[in-house]
């Protein structure tokens, strides 16, 4: 075929092609807020009938007879009739799968169960693409559903607190007017006494509220740490000292057993006050005659720091909540007058946490061991 007569060949098919593809273009438009179906017949209907246009445009430029002319378009239009149901065919499952997809982000965006929406594998013939959609929705829905079970988690534990230190406040809050209005009003036979009872319970107040606080801090994120370099031979020493008295108070004996000098890098006054937080909750469930026994080792995971107390144990129930705000187990909510709102061991997780350890808790015989893995 000369090169001239090819040339003009594809003129003509283009230019019937491109206006037949303009013309689709317009209906695309119109149909661009239809269903998917339309969408994908209508796109297949102007691909066909640009085909067709470009053929028929061409047998006519060729001055075939109108019997060959005739059987031209008999045939492209057999093709573009089978080319169509074809395209319907193979779209059914495209337009299937959207529905699946948008039934699956409107159960994401609306589910307010613990669980997942439900959601089906992809067929082997899916689009790859909405295959990845499909599993990433997926993916999405069981992070949204952990988010809820966390916030909800967090919203109980929020309300708890509220009304577990509105008791807790109550109380000496009560005590203190009432010794206040005895001072006042003259009645009270030991002044001296009164006041220092009074101090006790402020000294209480004041630990509660600085509880608070740093609790408060920890959940906001806002615990700034102060990193160096030091020896948990030192805190542990250091936090025993600390707590000595209390235990010599309830006759509870205070024992270090194999602590290794390792060196860590920590916030020093945090990890002390988490230290002693541990040993005072120990020191409070120990009964008299007891021992609270405190070990550093080493380990392939880092650092394993470990208080043992003689409370009982923990019931096998209990041992999830343990670190949770405001807990205090089964004991009655009106703390002793040492007695804390249940904040210590929730700042003891949040300051380990905050190092990138973890701290956990586990019974053994007579007691349960509280342990805080650090990195090295």
């Amino acid at each position: 075929m000369p090169l001239k007569d090819f040339l003009l060949i594809c003129l003509i098919a283009g230019a019937c092609g491109l206006a037949v593809t303009l013309c689709g273009m317009a209906l695309l438009r119109l149909t661009r807020h239809r269903p998917l179906s339309v969408a994908l017949g209508a796109v297949s209907v102007v691909t066909v009938a640009a085909m067709a246009a470009g053929t028929v445009g061409v047998a006519q430029a060729m001055f075939l007879s109108s019997h060959d002319l005739t059987v031209m378009m008999v045939v492209c239009g057999v093709s573009a009739v089978l080319a169509v149901a074809v395209a319907a065919v193979l779209g059914r499952p495209v337009v299937a799968d959207v529905r699946a997809l948008q039934q699956a982000a409107h159960g994401l965006g609306s589910a307010s169960s613990d669980t997942a929406p439900a959601y089906h594998p992809p067929r082997p013939s899916s689009i790859a693409e909405l295959a990845d959609l499909s599993r990433e929705l997926e993916r999405t829905s069981a992070r949204l559903t952990e988010a809820r079970a966390r916030e909800r988690a967090v919203e109980q534990s929020r309300r708890e607190l509220i009304a577990w230190i509105s008791h807790d406040l109550r109380t000496p809050l009560a005590g203190l007017r009432a010794m206040a209005e005895s001072l006042e009003d003259g009645v009270a036979a030991d002044p001296a006494r009164y006041h220092r009872r009074m101090r006790i319970e402020v000294d209480r107040l004041s630990g509660m509220v600085d509880d608070l606080f740093e609790l408060s801090r920890i959940q906001a994120g806002a615990l700034q740490l102060s990193l160096s370099r030091v020896s948990l031979y030192d805190l542990v020493g250091d936090a025993m000292a600390g707590t000595e008295v209390l235990a010599r108070s309830r006759a509870v004996r205070l024992r270090g057993e194999v602590i290794e000098p390792v060196p860590v890098h920590v916030d020093s006054r945090e990890m002390s006050r988490a230290l002693t937080n541990l040993l005072v909750n120990a020191i409070r469930h120990t009964p008299s005659d007891g021992t609270v026994a405190v070990g550093v080792r080493t380990g392939p995971d880092g650092v394993l720091l470990t208080v043992t107390d003689a409370c009982g144990g923990i019931p096998e129930d209990d041992l999830p909540r343990v670190f949770d705000t405001g807990w205090r187990g089964s004991h009655a909510r009106t703390p002793g007058p040492d007695g804390g709102a249940g904040l210590g061991l929730a700042i003891v997780r949040g300051i380990v946490e905050a190092h990138k350890g973890s701290v956990g808790v586990v019974n053994i015989s007579g007691g349960c061991r509280f342990e805080v893995r650090l990195p090295v």
